[in-house]
């Protein structure tokens, strides 16, 4: 017997035939992907040219943009012409470590002396602490500059200025209530909503502020491409928006990647079985290939090693740090794994209370810290609710992450319960946090009051935003190719999703691990036609009945020289009475 299929909601983007026409005919793209440019809010000639070629809108320069940009970029110049030692506090997942990486590349063309330190996730937690202030001082370092974390570091900030230290602020995270008293502080939520450069991840920060001190030493030419690599790594694997200078730079930086100078890339992209033949790499590849790799290591080992594979020259060392990431990657995957199969337990049994609370708080003894969050994300997409997932650590304190959904804002959700967490921090879409154990039913508690505020009963399921209907007639390596002027695609320019009726299922066979594997067939005027499918993780599903509607997005398979497009299943649901149905939730 087949198993439910996924409970979902649908959301289909109203059609907009005329307005479609107009653009399809300004642009040369075809209607669906016209649709799908209007769904984003791009629903002018203007507008879509200068998305499909963002560098042709003039960009206004960072030092207009960022009021501390000037003074940080002096700082800088004087601790390189004094020979001041410069720290660069860095954090431990991808976006931390590919910008303690390009700020220490950049300081080594620029002349400067600087070394790094990044706390122990295990044994430390996120961010810049007092006893790292302490010992960098002790060390005769004279200016600390946080990447990707600081924000929420008032303590620390200050203990350094007490020092006698300078400290240069760079992070992405949302503004806490008292800002650090920082020398200067470079976040792009302190600058307009409307500045193309509001998107930008830690990287982001720390990408222009190499490039704007090597321009101001003449040296931007030497430091530029590697730079615009690892800002390529680092935002795509920190799921940042991918829109602003970060669609821009992007569509560069991955253009740039399969023909990297830097050693470890190139090692990275060996390892990880990206294919190097590509004129440029996708988001997915970083995302699902490279992105997971650098995590990997963040999360269960010494992030010393990525450091070390993103600034070494030395090919034979790059080769065995890119090994090391792999075999990380490896015992990341299983843990995550083993985790999520518990959790998946507990919370079939415990269901309708979390249902009825519209929010999971999830904590168990002897889960890896640094896996919980990806936990958190596969139990979000499984049952549609935000996550608070966590692991005690000895007796008295939790440690744990949050994944949200679109109308759940996590960082306003910490910030709700500040006086039950002795640390937090993150942004609407994840956070971290920490509590005394004996404060746990009381979290779970405002957690819920505060989800009953902002959600109603119909939120609490996962929901599939499908652009328009496309037959499978329609589908070919053409239509495929003309998706890559919406790329790059990820956060807020999602990868457009398309939803076909009443198709039939053909084959269905379970690959991999609870993967399915189909194959399609739709009957229409012009006859049969037929697609396959891959729906990831679905083997709860399995078998599907033989009759559905079903979401999908579209992936290439390159198998023995021949290219094909195939589906990447995301939605399904029993075939609808009206097909033409605008919106509806299931």
């Amino acid at each position: 017997m087949p198993n439910s299929l996924p409970n979902q909601r649908w959301y289909i983007f109203p059609p907009q035939p005329q307005q479609v026409r107009q653009l399809a005919n300004a642009t040369q793209l075809s209607p669906p992907i016209a649709q799908v440019l209007i769904n984003r809010g791009i629903q002018t000639t203007a507008a879509a040219r200068a998305f499909i070629n963002p560098d042709s809108v003039s960009l206004p320069h960072p030092l207009q943009e960022f009021p501390d940009l000037e003074l940080s970029v002096q700082l800088l110049e004087k601790a390189i012409a004094t020979g001041s030692k410069i720290a660069i506090c860095g954090d431990y997942d991808a976006d931390g470590m590919t910008s303690t990486a390009l700020l220490l590349r950049t300081f080594r063309v620029l002349g400067a002396i600087a070394d790094y330190a990044i706390p122990s996730r295990l044994t430390e937690g996120y961010g810049i602490n007092s006893r790292m202030v302490e010992e960098l001082y002790r060390d005769g370092f004279k200016l600390i500059l946080t990447v990707d974390n600081g924000i929420a570091a008032a303590e620390p900030i200050a203990k350094a200025r007490q020092l006698g230290l300078d400290a240069i602020v760079t992070d992405h995270h949302d503004l806490p209530p008292e800002l650090p008293p920082a020398t200067a502080i470079l976040n792009p939520k302190l600058i307009s909503e409307s500045s193309p450069y509001r998107g930008l991840a830690g990287v982001g920060v720390a990408y222009i502020l190499a490039v704007t001190l090597a321009q101001r030493l003449g040296k931007d030419g030497k430091i530029y491409r590697d730079c615009l690599e690892l800002f390529t790594l680092g935002t795509i694997a920190d799921l940042a928006p991918l829109i602003g200078v970060n669609r821009r730079w992007l569509k560069r930086g991955l253009r740039c990647l399969p023909h990297s100078q830097i050693a470890g890339v190139q090692a990275l992209i060996q390892v990880s079985g990206v294919n190097r033949r590509q004129t440029a790499l996708k988001p997915e590849d970083i995302g699902f290939l490279l992105g997971p790799r650098i995590n990997a290591v963040g999360r269960i080992s010494n992030p010393q090693i990525v450091i070390d594979l993103l600034t070494t020259e030395d090919k034979r060392v790059a080769i065995e740090r890119a090994v090391e990431c792999e075999n990380m990657n490896g015992k990341r995957r299983e843990l995550c794994e083993e985790i999520e199969r518990k959790a998946v337990d507990w919370c079939e049994e415990n269901k309708r209370e979390f249902m009825a609370d519209r929010v999971l708080v999830i904590v168990q003894e002897n889960w890896h810290h640094g896996v919980i969050g990806i936990v958190a994300s596969r139990l979000v997409d499984r049952y549609g609710v935000p996550v608070f997932i966590g692991t005690y650590e000895g007796d008295k304190y939790i440690r744990g992450s949050a994944r949200g959904i679109p109308e759940f804002n996590v960082f306003e959700a910490l910030l709700f319960c500040d006086n039950l967490l002795e640390r937090y921090g993150g942004h609407k879409a994840a956070g971290g946090f920490s509590l005394l154990a004996k404060n746990l039913e009381e979290l779970r508690t405002k957690l819920g009051i505060f989800a009953h505020k902002h959600l109603t009963n119909e939120q609490i399921k996962p929901l599939i935003e499908i652009d328009g209907l496309v037959n499978f007639s329609e589908v070919n390596l053409d239509f495929y190719q003309e998706i890559d002027a919406l790329h790059p695609c990820g956060i807020e320019n999602n990868a457009p999703v398309f939803w076909t009726p009443n198709v039939r299922v053909l084959e269905q066979k379970i690959v991999g691990k609870g993967h399915v594997k189909l194959t399609f067939g739709q009957i229409t005027n012009a006859g049969l036609s037929i697609m396959k499918a891959i729906a990831w993780r679905w083997q709860d599903y399995f078998p599907l009945p033989p009759q559905l509607d079903i979401a999908y997005k579209l992936r290439e398979n390159n198998w023995n020289g021949r290219t094909t497009i195939e589906l990447e299943l995301v939605g399904a649901r029993q075939p609808t009475t009206d097909n033409q149905q605008l919106t509806t939730d299931h």
